[in-house]
């Protein structure tokens, strides 16, 4: 596929249906340094405007070390308050992509994205009273702010609570932007910082968050009781892992709880080669694929996915992570059997409608279709 990154121009940002996905070329209008290894990144909206959820992100693209690079960035902007398009990105122990971005990105340069894709969304009402309690670590906070823009804009009768761990108080990204939003909607929305390794003269919270230190949290933000409150959380799995295990501990139930999942990569070789012989019989079999009024038929060898065979014979499907979880490959199966190597990204009533990830997906049987879109 040939495409442009990074080139410089004075044009408009533009957009371009190429298959049936739709990218856009978007200029870099500002970058920002929020801590040393995270920046923000401000994208002019084209002149067609782009428009998005609260809670969605962007699929950047770029050709690293000779092959195509694409990374989820849940952006932390507000349709509601923000005139452009903004993720944040965090420096990444071996990223390619974050490494790239944060030392070869400059303004004024262009860069190819995806739509706005992503399920972990709300609808805001002026007319809804409810109380958003949300759980983000480090990077995590990206798409907690773009609610927490939201929510205290858009309902006014409603309120946010955000507890937010950081390895150290340097690395607090939005420290200063979240200390303005406090300040402004002084009794509605509720900051607390936690901190692995915090300074001498630390007044908050620190350490892991354990069922001591939650119970203390819980008595410093207002209790609105469940039928008002909904729990967010975003940040590395193993804290998103504590959190809905403290959380259970104190009776919320989890269809309160709602999280979103960062990961890097794809899933591993090992994990797709777990697919049961006796299940999939060992041998091919044909999916038809619905996507933007089109229909495709594949044949899907063993051990490889759907997503993988299609973008094999050119079908340029929808895609990100390709370790199911950010769900930009979702679609739902009319008919047939699929075998899924993740399930981790899909809601329980998401599965129950018979909703898969081609990009973790097998087909276990002959009669496979699969409706994206």
């Amino acid at each position: 596929m040939a495409f442009s990154f990074f080139k410089k121009s004075d044009k408009k940002a533009s957009t371009e249906n190429t298959g049936n996905t739709h990218y856009h070329q978007l200029n870099v209008k500002n970058i920002k340094w929020e801590t040393k290894d995270a920046i923000t990144i401000f994208f002019q909206q084209p002149e067609k405007k782009i428009h998005y959820k609260s809670g969605q992100f962007l699929t950047l693209i770029a050709p690293i070390a000779g092959k195509e690079i694409r990374r989820a960035y849940s952006l932390c902007s507000s349709p509601f308050t923000d005139e452009d398009l903004v993720v944040a990105v965090k420096r990444v122990d071996q990223g390619l992509m974050s490494n790239w971005l944060l030392d070869n990105l400059k303004i004024g340069d262009t860069i190819k994205v995806m739509e706005p894709m992503g399920h972990f969304t709300t609808e805001f009402d002026k007319t809804r009273k409810r109380h958003l309690i949300m759980f983000a670590g480090g990077s995590g906070i990206t798409p907690m702010m773009s609610h927490i823009k939201s929510v205290l804009t858009q309902e006014p009768d409603s309120i946010a609570s955000l507890i937010y761990c950081n390895r150290d108080i340097e690395s607090i990204i939005f420290k200063d932007d979240l200390s303005s939003w406090e300040t402004n909607y002084q009794g509605r929305l509720h900051v607390i910082h936690i901190l692995d390794n915090a300074p001498m003269n630390w007044q908050g919270y620190s350490g892991l968050l354990n069922p001591e230190m939650l119970k203390k949290l819980f008595e410093r933000i207002p209790d609105w009781g469940l039928e008002k409150t909904t729990y967010l959380m975003c940040g590395p799995e193993g804290m998103m892992k504590n959190v809905e295990t403290l959380l259970a501990q104190h009776n919320i139930p989890a269809d309160k709880i709602f999280k979103e999942s960062f990961v890097q990569g794809t899933i591993d070789k090992d994990k797709k080669d777990e697919i049961p012989e006796a299940e999939s019989g060992n041998r091919a079999h044909e999916v038809t694929i619905r996507y933007d009024g089109n229909e495709y038929k594949v044949m899907v060898e063993p051990h490889r996915t759907i997503l993988e065979t299609a973008l094999d014979q050119g079908i340029d499907l929808p895609y990100s992570c390709q370790s199911g979880l950010c769900t930009a490959c979702r679609g739902r199966a009319l008919s047939g059997k699929v075998k899924l190597d993740e399930e981790e990204g899909l809601s329980q009533a998401e599965r129950e409608a018979g909703y898969v990830l081609t990009c973790v997906g097998h087909p276990l049987t002959d009669d496979v279709v699969i409706e994206i879109g």
